[in-house]
């Protein structure tokens, strides 16, 4: 009996040591963040049975006007 809990540690202890990979795996977005010059016009209107249908179309947005001053 006393060999049978002796086994029975060390699997655990083996199991528990695996558990802990060294390099662990960290999940990520598949899909990358849009560009700011990207944008979507979205718009929705509600159908019955608070349902709603939504439709999006990409657009290009204009870039931003930057003002710099001396001094």
């Amino acid at each position: 009996m006393r060999r049978l809990k002796l086994f029975a540690a060390l699997a655990l202890a083996g199991a528990a040591a695996g558990a802990c990979a060294p390099h662990p795996i960290v999940a990520r977005d598949p899909v990358p963040a849009p560009s700011p010059e990207e944008a979507y016009s979205c718009s929705s209107t509600p159908l019955p049975l608070n349902a709603y249908k939504s439709d999006c179309t990409p657009t290009v947005r204009e870039p931003r006007a930057v003002l710099q001053s001396k001094g």
